[in-house]
């Protein structure tokens, strides 16, 4: 008799019908928890105030200087011996706006600190709070806020304007 060889068997087992069954199975849950929730709404009638009025918001300035060292006032161009007369201008029309000086972010083609120390010199003789604006340094992130904070200088405490000097 003849014996025939015969290569054996190595069972195997399969991910893809386990992966397609366990898909199914977390669609089915996810479909069954958000369908199956049970919402109670409670009927209510809201007021309707008809006497407000709209807030609205404070007129402002705003001086902005670029990295080349060019002013702007309310996004158009401007001469720095010209800031002071479009500022107060502004002033005049209401007397409720707020004044903000804006510096860009970087490193400029020209030094920037002398010409910041020009505007606020040409800003001094109108006596106007003005609101400097730009993301708080590392100095100023491990400064104590709060009106008492001890070391904190009076009017520089939680992000409050800067009075003209």
């Amino acid at each position: 008799m003849r014996r025939i060889r015969r290569t054996p068997i190595h069972p195997r087992i399969e991910l893809i019908p386990l992966i397609d069954v366990m898909t199914f199975l977390l669609t089915y849950f996810i479909f069954a928890t958000a369908t199956l929730m049970r919402v109670d709404l409670v009927p209510m009638q809201l007021r309707q105030f008809t006497s407000g009025v709209a807030a609205k918001p404070a007129p402002a300035v705003t001086i902005a200087v670029d990295l080349e060292g060019r002013v702007f006032v309310d996004r158009e161009p401007a001469k720095v011996t010209e800031l002071a007369a479009a500022v107060k201008a502004k002033l005049e029309k209401d007397k409720k706006t707020v004044v903000y000086l804006a510096v860009a972010e970087g490193q400029g083609t020209v030094d920037r600190a002398p010409l910041l120390q020009e505007l606020w010199d040409r800003l001094r003789p109108l006596n106007i709070t003005v609101n400097l604006v730009g993301r708080p340094g590392v100095a100023a992130a491990n400064r104590p806020t709060g009106p008492g904070a001890a070391g904190a200088p009076a009017g520089s405490a939680g992000g409050s304007p800067a009075p003209a000097p």
